[in-house]
């Protein structure tokens, strides 16, 4: 007995630690993974790590530019969350770091301040991170798809445009997009040569390897070496094409500076090393006055709304594009979580927001990475940057980032929507407008606007849904959707001019087939409704009504209440054969409560209520 109880108690501890072992590896996806870890897995990893950490020096760069920052700052930005997101993220492709929409939503915020920009980071990781917790992710869904695109459209324009000031070399131009327009043209003719030369042979050069690589042809078993090896260095190039014209740029610059000729702009002096770990500044001292958090916090204002919500929707739209398209599924919930821990920790190593990164995470996809353990390599050439390279940085022309920066956006521009949304639905380019309009004077007003309109369309549908009615003899209206109490209103009022305001006062029913969901507001217009009919002497009879519908307007007790299964007994109904009807009381059903059964009792009980008909008898189920 001392021997079944003990070998009880042994399986009993192994079922526990399997729990909790598969509880642990939701939230440390990592362990789904690295048990099956291969060589082959480590040799397509370390090749993309590279790929993208070729990418990404230069990218970070840029974007810091584009934030209002040190260039140091994209920098410490781009190496936290290769790491973090190794352990925490779903998707082998996804990589985290700064971008262009990023940056340009925090250079509305943060006003070149490194303390604020921190500060910023660590609070969205903060509220990424209970969102996660809470399983908020679902706020995002209110953020319609004519929205995201009026947004990314403009962001492109807004970006692209702020770099041209670099491409010609001018200084002291606004950040605002108007103010950048007018100033920009209105010193145009105090462009530097140099500058505007190197920038569109950048470009040009940018464009051309971009082409090289979409137009090449996949190699057959049969391909000769040398064309492989070819094919190799062409798509190496074409792939690492950011870093290449950067490196190149750079090197000419500094050709120049050493023949004593400043032809270009360059980035200047930047801070080397690693950036140390500390917690971010919850003050800051300004020289005159020192401003505390709540200051801080209220000079962030509309921030810690909206890009808290756009990191996380950037992120696991690019993270759902790729495991699409690479046949694999994400958990949502842990990718908030992931990017909330990111930002969270990033702040203490300097950086500013960051979320997914659609470019680099279609190198990562392209150069066939296998698991997250590509992005360790790519944080690592990162780090080896900060920690070697920072003074090499002084020679990069900002004409060059530039150029990355245009090339970059460029594909975000999808000028193709308008006509899809034209063709699909015209309606929707009513938000898409609003937003890509709205968004070149203040980012956020744009992206509120749109939500806005979005929303007062969705609450339209529900308060005016959409009424079939045809006529038998009696009216017979389908409803297409649920009734809440936006909708009662409009309903009461379509029936008493259809059916009681009429010369002859004329039945109706109502098809309910379609409807899922009813609340109190709409059972008490049913309940004046019902005593309008009977006052006209005429009926209105439901039919089709789900098994849920039907328990909440039998708890209302409504007097008069009728319903049949369908149209067609409801009509013969009407026409005289009484024996089809069925008058529901409360009283007259028979209910069944069942407390503590298995699923598979109360999947069988809630088949079964599907299947009783319309009688005396109604089954309730009570989990």
């Amino acid at each position: 007995m001392e021997l079944l109880s003990a070998r009880g108690r042994s399986v009993w501890e192994r079922m526990k630690a399997s729990f909790w072992y598969e509880a642990l590896k939701k939230k440390l996806p990592i362990l789904v993974w690295l048990p099956r870890y291969s060589v082959k897995w480590l040799q397509m990893d370390l090749i993309a790590g590279m790929t993208v950490g070729l990418t990404v020096v230069p990218q970070a760069l840029a974007y810091a530019e584009v934030a209002g920052l040190p260039v140091q700052y994209g920098l410490y930005s781009s190496f936290i969350g290769c790491f973090i997101y190794c352990f925490l993220g779903t998707s082998k492709d996804v990589t985290l770091g700064p971008t262009a929409i990023m940056s340009l939503l925090c250079a509305s915020y943060i006003g070149h301040d490194p303390v604020q920009a921190i500060l910023l980071t660590f609070l969205c990781g903060f509220i990424q991170l209970v969102m996660a917790i809470m399983h908020l992710g679902f706020l995002l869904d209110f953020i319609s798809y004519p929205v995201i695109k009026g947004f990314t459209s403009s962001a492109a324009l807004t970006i692209g445009f702020g770099q041209v000031k670099n491409i010609l070399g001018l200084h002291d131009i606004p950040q605002q997009f108007f103010l950048q327009f007018y100033y920009t043209f209105r010193d145009i003719y105090e462009t530097r040569v140099g500058d505007l030369i190197l920038g569109l042979t950048s470009i040009a050069l940018l464009v051309v390897l971009k082409v090289m690589k979409d137009s090449l042809a996949p190699t057959d078993e049969d391909t000769a070496v040398v064309v492989k090896v070819c094919r190799m260095v062409v798509w190496f190039f074409a792939t690492a094409r950011n870093a290449f014209v950067v490196v190149a740029a750079a090197l000419v610059a500094y050709a120049c500076e050493l023949s004593g000729t400043k032809v270009f702009t360059l980035t200047g002096k930047t801070t080397q090393g690693l950036p140390p770990f500390k917690p971010p500044q919850f003050y800051e001292d300004t020289g005159n006055e020192s401003l505390p958090f709540s200051e801080m916090v209220k000079d962030l204002g509309g921030g810690l709304a909206v890009i808290p919500l756009m990191g996380l929707l950037e992120s696991l739209a690019i993270a759902k594009a790729f495991a699409s398209q690479n046949e694999y599924r994400i958990d949502s919930n842990q990718e908030l979580l992931a990017i909330g821990v990111t930002n969270l920790l990033g702040s203490f190593f300097s950086a500013y927001p960051v979320t997914g990164s659609f470019g680099r995470t279609a190198v990562n996809s392209q150069t066939g990475v296998c698991t997250p353990a590509g992005g360790i390599v790519t944080g690592v050439i990162v780090l080896l940057s900060l920690a070697f390279l920072m003074p090499l940085f002084y020679y990069i022309p900002k004409a060059a980032l530039a150029a990355v920066i245009i090339c970059a956006v460029a594909p975000m521009f999808d000028y193709k929507v308008v006509k899809t949304l034209w063709k699909v639905k015209k309606l929707d380019l009513l938000p898409f407008l609003l937003t890509f309009f709205m968004c070149f004077w203040e980012i956020q007003y744009g992206i509120v606007a749109g939500i806005i309109l979005s929303g007062f369309m969705l609450l339209y549908k529900v308060a005016r849904p959409k009424l079939e009615v045809s006529d038998h003899g009696v009216l017979v209206i389908v409803l297409d959707s649920g009734l809440n109490f936006p909708s009662a209103e409009y309903l009461s009022d379509t029936l008493y001019r259809q059916a009681l305001l009429v010369s002859r006062p004329r039945s109706v029913i109502l098809d309910c087939r379609h409807v899922s969901s009813i609340d109190y507001t709409v059972v008490n217009e049913i309940q004046d409704l019902l005593q309008q009919f009977r006052l006209n002497k005429v009926s209105l009879i439901f039919s089709g009504l789900r098994i849920v519908i039907l328990e909440v307007l039998l708890a209302a007790d409504l007097k008069g209440l009728e319903h049949t299964e369908s149209v067609e007994e409801a009509l013969q109904s009407l026409s005289g054969n009484k024996r089809t009807t069925c008058k529901v009381q409360q009283h007259q059903r028979t209910v069944i409560s069942c407390y503590g059964l298995g699923d598979w009792i109360l999947g069988y009980l809630c088949d079964l209520v599907m299947a009783v008909p319309c009688g005396d008898l109604r089954l309730q189920v009570s989990a």
